[in-house]
């Protein structure tokens, strides 16, 4: 289905006004900001849509030419060659404005909360915890990303039974959401005598990092208890009650905290963890009652669906959502491709969005 006309000349109507606006002086600080930021964003798209809108009239003006018999055939040649070069250029205008007026996720411009658990596959498990765990810190030291730990629990083996990081930047959210799933490896662990291929799994979620202002949270609607910190087999590394327990009564959430020695400083990290699973909590609810197609929605950030391989053996990384496998495993671990395959996973959910509008 075509875009309609009425939709582009809104764009550009939209882009001329703003223009207007910006250059008036009665503009108060806040008004200027958002203004300047929907300027901005129409300004990537603005030449496509004055393409797309004078394409008629430049059609007509070249079959004008081609169906002349009093011009010559090599005039006509160059007309006809011209058309399907405007013909072509227009197709991808019109895939690019539809692109531009998909119904935007709000979250994709938030920083991200980042949680990686080992799965199944006991210690190796948690030793492939790990390593997903530096190929994301890689990322984002390239991308100059901030990541910050906000919970670490070690296993004896030196892996990750489970961490917890925000990560800040520009668009952080848009750029990992497609991560939440189980990541599948498959290698040879260090401790097999027999050179067997071992399989284990670990599961990372990606959470868009709330605002107070995204997520209002009720003290009475909190069960918060203290404990003693453990470390590794239980024993108490603490002397005092300053590891948190936050239970939220409604939704049933239970956040944990116990890296800082400070109480206080535990049920602050606590709540900011509780704050983005509620926020993605309710969004998820409200995608439910959308859809209740969620397994054809590529970023449904179900924990249970396996979405990635890394096999070691054979140096390849798969994602098996758009059946994308690359031979570069070492460079992808490296942080070196990963925008590679996100931006194969984030054109693949364009498309599926345009065939739906179609």
């Amino acid at each position: 289905m075509s875009l309609p006309l009425k939709k582009v000349l809104e764009i550009i109507n939209k882009h001329k006004e703003l223009e207007k606006d910006l250059s008036s002086t009665d503009l108060v600080s806040k008004s200027f900001a958002k203004k300047s930021k929907e300027y901005s964003s129409l300004n990537e798209i603005i030449e496509y849509a004055l393409e797309y809108s004078n394409f008629e009239n430049d059609k007509k003006e070249l079959e004008k030419i081609i169906s002349d018999n009093n011009n010559e055939d090599e005039i006509k040649e160059l007309a006809k060659s011209e058309l399907e070069v405007l013909s072509n250029k227009h197709q991808k205008n019109e895939t690019k404005l539809k692109i531009f007026l998909l119904p935007k996720d709000e979250a994709d411009t938030k920083n991200a909360i980042l949680e990686i658990r080992a799965g199944t596959g006991g210690l190796e498990a948690s030793l492939f915890a790990s390593d997903l765990f530096k190929m994301y810190e890689k990322v984002c030291h390239k991308k100059s990303w901030i990541l910050e730990i906000i919970s670490l629990s070690k296993s004896d083996a030196g892996g990750l039974k489970e961490v917890i990081a925000s990560i800040k930047g520009k668009n952080i959210y848009s750029s990992l959401k497609y991560e939440s799933g189980v990541h599948r490896v498959q290698r040879v662990p260090d401790t097999e005598t027999q050179g067997r291929v071992h399989t284990s799994a670990a599961t990372v979620a990606v959470l868009p990092e709330a605002e107070e202002v995204d997520v209002k949270i009720e003290d009475k609607d909190l069960r918060i208890d203290v404990f003693r910190s453990s470390g590794p087999g239980g024993q108490s590394v603490n002397t005092t009650d300053s590891a948190v327990r936050v239970t939220h009564i409604p939704s049933g959430i239970v956040v944990s905290q116990q890296d800082e020695k400070s109480q206080i400083r535990n049920r602050e990290k606590a709540i900011k963890i509780l704050r983005s699973r509620l926020y993605e909590y309710e969004r998820k609810k409200m995608d439910d009652q959308r859809s209740q197609d969620r397994k054809s929605k590529i970023g449904s950030g179900d924990r249970s669906e396996r979405i990635r391989t890394y096999n070691f053996p054979q140096g390849r990384v798969t994602d098996h959502r758009i059946n994308l496998t690359l031979h570069k495993l070492e460079e992808f671990m490296q942080g070196e491709i990963f925008d590679e395959v996100i931006e194969n996973l984030n054109l693949h959910a364009q498309e599926q969005q345009l065939e739906n509008l179609d």
